[in-house]
C-alpha cells in the first residue's frame, strides 16, 4: 500500500514544470497589461504554503510530514509578514512556540509508543515483506523496530535481532549511531532518517543490500558499502539530511 501511494503522488518534475509555466504566464499577462506582476509576486509565500500542504498530504513517512509541515509553516509566517502582521513574529514570541511544539512532539511520540504493541511496527504496511504475524518471533522481539531521537546530544545503540524491520532515527543538532552488524532481515526493511545539523551513522552486515533514497538539503548522504552476495536482504533508507549528514557502511 505504501509503494502505491508513492507512485500515485505528484513527481517533482511536474512541480518544476508547473512553476516554469506559472512564471511564463505571469510575465506574459504583465506584458499584456492584464495584471500587475509586482502585486502578484508580493504574495509569493502563499505558493510555499500550498506546496507544503500538498506534500504533507502526499508524505509517506513521519519525517516527510515534519519537513513539509515546517515548510508550510514558514510560508504562513512569510505570508502574514507580507500582510503586515510581521510584528507578531519576533524572538520573544517564537521561542515559546517552539517549546510548545517540542512538548507536543514528545507527548505524541510517547503515546505512539504506548499504543503500539511491543516489538511490532507502528504501521502494518510500513515495512514490506512478510507480515508481522507470519514472522517467527515477531511478537517477542523488541529490537525489530527502532525509534531513536537525539537532540543536542549523542546516541549509540547496538541491535542484535534475527528480524529487523526498520523504524525511525532523528538527529537534531546531535548524533546517532546504529550498529546492525549482528542483526538479520527477513525480506525487506525500511528505515526513515531525519538529520538537522547533525549526523547519523548506520552500520550494516555485509550480506545486506542497501537502497539509499535520501534527499540532502545543504547536507549529504554517503554510502560506504560493498555489494552484497545475496540480494534477498534489502534495507531501504529514506529521509532528509538538512545541513547534516547520513552515512551507511558495512
Amino acid at each position: 500500500m505504501k509503494n502505491k501511494a508513492r507512485i500515485s503522488g505528484i513527481p517533482n518534475q511536474v512541480w518544476l514544470g508547473l512553476a516554469v509555466i506559472a512564471f511564463g504566464m505571469l510575465y506574459l499577462l504583465d506584458n499584456l497589461y492584464i495584471i500587475d506582476r509586482r502585486q502578484v509576486t508580493h504574495y509569493w509565500p502563499v505558493l510555499v504554503v500550498i506546496f507544503g500542504l500538498v506534500k504533507v498530504a502526499d508524505a509517506g513517512s513521519r519525517h516527510e510530514r515534519m519537513v513539509f509541515g515546517l515548510i508550510a509553516a514558514a510560508g504562513v509566517v512569510l505570508t502574514l509578514n507580507r500582510l503586515g502582521y510581521g510584528y507578531l513574529f519576533n524572538a520573544r514570541t517564537l521561542w515559546p512556540v517552539l517549546v510548545i511544539l517540542l512538548g507536543i512532539g514528545v507527548v505524541h511520540k510517547a503515546l505512539r509508543k504506548r499504543d503500539a504493541p511491543r516489538g511490532m511496527p507502528l504501521k502494518d504496511d510500513a515495512y514490506p515483506g512478510p507480515s508481522a504475524a507470519a514472522r517467527p518471533g515477531a511478537a517477542a522481539d523488541s529490537d525489530g523496530v527502532v525509534d531513536i531521537t537525539a537532540i543536542l546530544g549523542g546516541f549509540q545503540r547496538r541491535i542484535s535481532t534475527p528480524d529487523f524491520r526498520g523504524g525511525d532515527i532523528s538527529a537534531l543538532m546531535g548524533g546517532c549511531e546504529l550498529d546492525l552488524r549482528e542483526s538479520s532481515i527477513v525480506g525487506d526493511a525500511e528505515l526513515n532518517v531525519f538529520a538537522v545539523m547533525g549526523g547519523i551513522t548506520i552500520r550494516c552486515p555485509p550480506d545486506w543490500t542497501i537502497i539509499l533514497k535520501g534527499v540532502p538539503v545543504l547536507g549529504g548522504f554517503e554510502e560506504k558499502t560493498a555489494p552484497a552476495p545475496d540480494p534477498g536482504k534489502r534495507l531501504t533508507i529514506r529521509g532528509y539530511a538538512i545541513m547534516g549528514g547520513v552515512e551507511v557502511r558495512n
